[in-house]
């Protein structure tokens, strides 16, 4: 028996199917059809909420099997009920999809027959007997963060050796948030943790690290990168953070006269970040998304030779708070909102040029036929046949409606982030939406879930606050990873982090990240006006898994004088052009835009 879940095109395929490849990708949320008396859809309704992330589809349905789900004229679902075998074409592993657990609890216990007797209390003895076997008498050298993850595997550590061998480092990057490395030292030591600080900005922005190239006769060889600070490349960010921390653990392990031969480096990496940086520790097939910087090369060769301990690397976010809670780590430490582990480096867009390619002008055209669909139905173009080919009857007539009602425009921005679509890393195009008229956040929702789907070069959709812009920015304001530039961020972060907190709904968010973006906005072209400022995105984020998100919508899950409030505040920052909303759902958006 099996579920092959959220591809049921392999299954189909292996039994004699055909599968081809479809002029239009579904990637996000969607209504599909399931047939409910089928064993894997016992209990849902005839209409279910799922994610779909595929760009091909099942053709010929194999020998023995039936359709089980359908998404419009797309097979969604098949099904061998006397064999047992299962194919589901969306993601019932994700919160995105409303009753995944049913299904998958369907498949588990009524098809299956397994029984739900493995507990966290389970895991959490499995997690020290595996820390005592690998480690012995041997010492361990901990890389704390101050977040729940890193905390977590200290107090997984103290509970499974004695606390002489467990060594407890808190690296100050210089991305850490404002005043964060105080608080985290004093957080540690009233749980008894007692770490030693360690300030290594100076290391970190000067911080190098080997990549590979190939010469023409296709012989691997490596090379150096540029220093941190004149470093754009996001894999490049994540990398030289990630090996510096293995080489401050190293001076660390010099400095109190240790054998490195006999000292292991325990991470707190979790299952997502295995995924998301395509470890063979998680997976043989992973699509790399983006580097995280507990799994870089050096990382890797750690691990290789057994030095690497790291009892989360089963686990997903939402699990490692319930172990913490177990572990009887306080409970605002245990929900505080993940803050990554290379900090504010990541949350900069770094870039010395904008991003425009030769699909720029078309994929502009697109959006403005997208953002006055009402008006350009009326003027025929072979770029509204495109948009109507892409969208369905329904999307057209909400196209309509919102268009008809509110003033809107819509363009690229000439810089790219990171985002995940058909499960594969993308790293292009963000959108940007401003408006005549006060935002429809349910409209501006629906737009950021729409464009993406027909322009694929798009992973991100933002509002812009302010008057409608005018002039969209062509060219960017050179930005880096400068003491000045990280400060600016800093202030931000903590201006709306600040107000998120007094609202009381920081509860509500999962995360937050704040981006700083190098676009200066409202610049006349005729006067030449260099780009000197730089312009602001608050990322809100809810999820139950941590794998896939949607944005938290103003008026519904966070009131509006909360944005608006933190809006008037980054404002007031010196070196501010404007402040951008992401609309963006996980796919096609990543939670962090680097």
């Amino acid at each position: 028996m099996a579920l092959c879940n959220g591809d049921s095109k392999m299954m189909n395929k292996v039994f004699g199917g055909t599968v081809h490849k479809k002029s239009v990708r579904e990637d996000g949320v969607f209504n599909i059809s399931v047939d409910n008396t089928c064993s894997l859809f016992r209990g849902l309704q005839k209409e279910e909420v799922v994610l779909l992330t595929h760009g091909d589809s099942v053709d010929k349905v194999a020998d023995g099997f039936k359709v089980v789900a359908r998404s419009g004229n797309i097979v969604a679902g098949i099904a061998n009920e006397s064999k047992k075998l299962y194919g589901a074409q969306f993601h019932p592993e994700v919160g995105l999809t409303e009753n995944g657990k049913v299904i998958l609890k369907n498949f588990l216990y009524d098809i299956a027959g397994c029984s739900g007797t493995f507990t966290v209390q389970n895991r959490e003895l499995e997690c020290i007997r595996e820390i005592k076997e690998r480690v012995g008498t041997s010492k361990v050298l901990v890389l704390l963060s101050g977040g729940v993850d890193s905390t977590v595997c200290t107090a997984l550590l103290n509970r499974a050796l004695n606390q002489e061998q467990v060594i407890a480092v808190h690296i100050d990057n210089g991305f850490m948030r404002k005043r964060e490395s105080q608080s985290v030292e004093e957080a540690l030591k009233k749980l008894g943790i007692q770490v030693k600080v360690i300030n290594a900005a100076h290391s970190f922005y000067n911080g190098t690290t080997t990549l590979p190239i190939s010469d023409e006769d296709r012989t691997p060889r490596k090379r150096i990168s540029k220093t941190l600070n004149m470093t754009t490349s996001p894999e490049e960010k994540r990398k030289i953070i990630g090996d510096t921390f293995v080489k401050i653990a190293n001076e660390v392990i010099g400095e109190m006269n240790l054998k490195p031969e006999e000292v292991f480096l325990a991470q707190g990496t979790l299952r997502p970040d295995l995924i998301e940086s395509a470890s063979l520790v998680a997976s043989g097939k992973a699509e790399l998304i983006k580097t995280h910087h507990n799994d870089t090369e050096l990382i890797r060769k750690l691990r290789e030779e057994g030095k690497v301990i790291e009892p989360l690397k089963d686990f997903h976010k939402d699990e490692v708070r319930i172990l913490g809670r177990e572990l009887g780590l306080p409970e605002e430490l245990v929900s505080r909102h993940p803050f990554p582990g290379p900090g504010l480096a990541i949350r900069v867009i770094c870039a010395e040029e904008p991003y425009i390619c030769k699909d720029f002008p078309e994929t502009n055209n697109i959006l403005k036929i997208v953002a006055d669909f009402s008006a350009s139905v009326k003027k025929p173009h072979t770029l509204l046949q495109r948009v109507k080919a892409c969208t369905t009857e329904e999307d057209q007539e909400k196209l309509m409606q919102i268009t008809s009602l509110h003033s809107l425009n819509a363009f690229l921005l000439p810089i790219k982030t990171v985002g995940v679509q058909g499960d594969c890393r993308s790293y292009s195009y963000v959108c940007g939406i401003s408006s005549k008229d006060e935002p429809d956040w349910e409209s501006l929702i629906f737009l950021a879930r729409l464009i993406p789907r027909m322009c694929h070069n798009i992973n991100r959709v933002v509002y812009i606050f302010g008057p409608p812009v005018k002039e969209p920015p062509t060219d960017v304001t050179p930005t880096f990873l400068t003491t000045g530039v990280l400060s600016t961020l800093r202030q931000a972060d903590f201006e709306a982090h600040n107000i998120l907190r007094e609202s009381g709904y920081a509860g509500k968010i999962s995360q937050m990240p704040v981006i700083l973006t190098p676009l200066h906005f409202d610049r006349d072209p005729l006067q030449k006006q260099p780009s000197c400022q730089r312009s602001v995105v608050i990322r809100t984020f809810i999820t139950s898994d941590f794998m896939t998100g949607i944005p938290a919508t103003p008026g519904n899950e966070i009131p509006v004088e909360v944005v608006l409030k933190m809006v008037t505040e980054i404002k007031k920052i010196p070196g501010i052009s404007r402040i951008m909303y992401d609309l963006t759902s996980k796919p096609p958006g990543t939670t962090e835009w680097e």
